[in-house]
């Protein structure tokens, strides 16, 4: 079985996940304006320098510290209310198209990220895919986040997580792909047989060239609503479907025939 593993940030969204909820957490009474003008200035720095093991920890130390005592449920009923508002309008059509393409094909799909299980899996569930793997804080017996954490879904750790799940699904990883755009996820990439290189920063795009890895550029954010058809199907709109869909499978069949015959 194939599988195809997806980065969240700047790869299937065009922007920090954690960030994009600032103004949902904050009409939920959980954060202030000061936090809210902090994260936006997180996001311009994230989006032109990209990520770093320093940014990185830094961000979970402050998430962990900020979290500390919210409602796990509180939460999780804040992201999926404020999922269409805030999340749809970010989402990359290319990725869409992707995900689209490798289920098509009978892939398994999955979203890889360091960002909290309780956004992700929302998105997962709201994107039709077939799980994630996302990071986890520690509760107490009232469901309230303690300020530790379980698991940490960064860097090595993503790909360990992604050879557990292969082991447990029986996915076969050297047939399998994988998407990111920071040099941070270079464990995940390296874990598949078809690394795939979006939106790079800087030092995953030069390791790319050395490496000749496919790098693709995602530009155009799209309302999953927008790609969706109504229940009512008409002939006209299913036969669009079929056809976008059909390219769509045909791109990736072309692109992983490329691949073996290199």
């Amino acid at each position: 079985m194939r599988a195809a593993f997806f980065d969240l940030d700047k790869t299937v969204i065009a922007k920090a996940s954690i960030a994009a909820f600032g103004r949902p957490f904050y009409k939920g009474g959980l954060i202030n304006r000061r936090l809210i003008a902090r994260s936006i200035v997180s996001q311009i720095i994230y989006l032109h320098l990209g990520a770093s093991e320093q940014k990185l920890a830094r961000v979970r130390e402050s998430m962990l510290a900020l979290t500390k005592g919210w409602d796990r449920e509180k939460i999780r009923e804040i992201v999926r209310e404020a999922l269409e508002e805030t999340v749809e309008p970010i989402i990359f059509a290319e990725a869409l198209d992707l995900i689209e393409a490798h289920r098509a094909a009978g892939h398994k799909v999955y979203l890889v990220s360091a960002s909290p299980e309780e956004i992700v899996e929302p998105l997962a569930e709201h994107l039709g895919v077939d799980g994630c793997i996302a990071t986890r804080a520690v509760v107490d017996d009232e469901g309230r986040y303690t300020g530790e954490m379980e698991f940490y879904a960064y860097g090595p750790f993503k790909a360990d997580a992604i050879r557990a799940l292969a082991e447990s699904e029986g996915i076969d990883l050297a047939e399998s792909s994988a998407y990111s755009d920071s040099y941070t996820d270079l464990p995940m990439l390296e874990t598949v047989g078809h690394p795939v290189v979006v939106n790079p920063d800087r030092v995953l795009a030069k390791v790319a060239r050395e490496r000749e890895w496919e790098v693709m550029q995602f530009t155009k954010p799209v309302r999953l609503r927008d790609r969706v058809s109504v229940p009512s199907l008409s002939v006209t709109t299913t036969a669009a479907g079929v056809t976008a869909l059909a390219t769509a499978g045909a791109l990736l069949a072309w692109r992983m025939s490329r691949r073996l015959h290199a």
